[in-house]
């Protein structure tokens, strides 16, 4: 395969990805047929398994993008030396209040989404979102570290533990976000999460 015809490959299966991603989020993985994706992404119907071994490998792909995409989100909000650590851990969590505030109808998490569903489905896709969220836990958990590094926090615990008691929280606090139409629950974490990092000032 020359260059070109790579580069059209890449392009044509980032399409599809992309395409079903926005899908996905709507109706849910088994929900969804082939037929719909390739439609509505413009690719031709035989052509799937030209870019996908199975509709569960292309699960397991479509996680791993998602997971690619929001830690290159993730470094740009965490990344930034110049701000105080505590102050980039609670924007995050703050950004992410927002994000799920505006319509708790609609679903903008793949994980939350995915989780309950394909878990039993597919090992490989429980693998992509073990892997995936591991990333993401240990990305904040760095910051977390530094912060108290900084004692710009007080916490009891290492910052691993403390951060995954926080990304569960409010992966949870989504998740009842969406049952209960309203966002109640993120703003109850985003208090325990003040709380849990030692920090008299209210919640962002």
């Amino acid at each position: 395969m020359n260059q070109a015809a790579r580069s059209r490959h890449s392009d044509t299966r980032q399409q599809i990805l992309d395409t079903a991603q926005g899908i996905i989020l709507g109706k849910g993985f088994a929900a969804v047929g082939l037929n719909e994706i390739l439609k509505t992404a413009g690719v031709p119907k035989g052509s799937f398994y030209h870019y996908f071994k199975s509709k569960e490998h292309f699960g397991s792909q479509l996680l791993e993008n998602y997971f690619d995409q929001y830690m290159a989100m993730l470094e740009e909000q965490l990344g930034n030396e110049q701000q105080p650590a505590v102050d980039r851990v609670v924007s995050y969590f703050d950004n992410w209040k927002t994000s799920q505030c505006g319509d708790t109808t609609t679903d903008k998490c793949l994980v939350v989404k995915l989780s309950g569903e394909v878990t039993d489905l597919s090992e490989s896709m429980r693998e992509a979102l073990k892997h995936g969220t591991h990333r993401v836990i240990n990305r904040i958990a760095r910051v977390v570290q530094e912060a108290a590094d900084k004692q710009e926090i007080h916490i009891n615990d290492d910052a691993k533990t403390v951060t995954q008691e926080l990304y569960y929280l409010w992966i949870g606090a989504t998740l009842l976000t969406k049952v209960n139409h309203n966002p109640d629950a993120l703003h109850i974490a985003m208090n325990a999460l003040c709380v849990r990092l030692g920090l008299s000032r209210p919640a962002v």
